[in-house]
């Protein structure tokens, strides 16, 4: 039996929780005609500038983290990103931190030109591969860079200082790991003094 262009694009979108880019589809070999026909047809519902959702594809916990990367990707995106600060947090699970908007770190000479959703937060840094791993399927700051991307950019001490704690006792950072961030917001702190 013949696949469709629904089936060849639920194949790609299995594995980013039902969500397919325009730049996806057109490695698939399906034009951008197609997926705005899909569109207006209610085949496919149109997420963001470049990104698509199947609409009976059931959400994931972190589907709206997905929706963002794929944002920041797509169009010929830059492609080293990570989500970052607070939303790292959350995806750990090492806070009690509930961020209202999803933050995502993108290198600094990184052009998008398209306008940005008011709930995606961009940070520019010089992320280091070893900085940035694979959880739950996603790209995010490890834990110690995470916490350090916090602290400078919030100034949050307690908050921090929560993160830490949970992580060592959630297992994400060694005693040493947690000793030397301890030390380094204590460093903080005394600069604020």
């Amino acid at each position: 039996m013949p696949r469709s262009r629904m089936d060849e694009l639920l194949t790609v979108a299995e594995e980013n929780d039902g969500f397919v880019t325009a730049k996806q589809a057109r490695r698939a070999g399906i034009v951008g005609s197609v997926l705005a026909r899909l569109a207006q047809r209610g085949k496919l519902e149109r997420a963001a500038r470049g990104v698509y959702r199947i609409p009976y594809f059931p959400l994931a916990r972190f589907s709206q983290y997905r929706e963002a990367l794929l944002w920041v990707g797509s169009d010929d995106g830059p492609e080293n990103v990570a989500l970052s600060h607070e939303t790292a947090l959350a995806v750990y699970g090492i806070s009690d931190v509930n961020p209202s908007i999803v933050h995502i770190t993108i290198p600094r000479q990184a052009r998008l030109r398209r306008n940005q959703p008011k709930w995606i937060l961009l940070h520019r840094a010089g992320l280091q591969a070893n900085e940035v791993i694979e959880h739950e399927g996603l790209p995010i700051t490890t834990v110690a860079r995470t916490i350090m991307d916090v602290l400078n950019s919030t100034g949050r001490i307690e908050l921090v200082r929560t993160a830490i704690s949970d992580a060592r006792r959630e297992g994400y950072l060694s005693k040493t790991e947690a000793d030397e961030l301890r030390q380094q917001v204590n460093r903080y702190v005394r600069g604020l003094a």
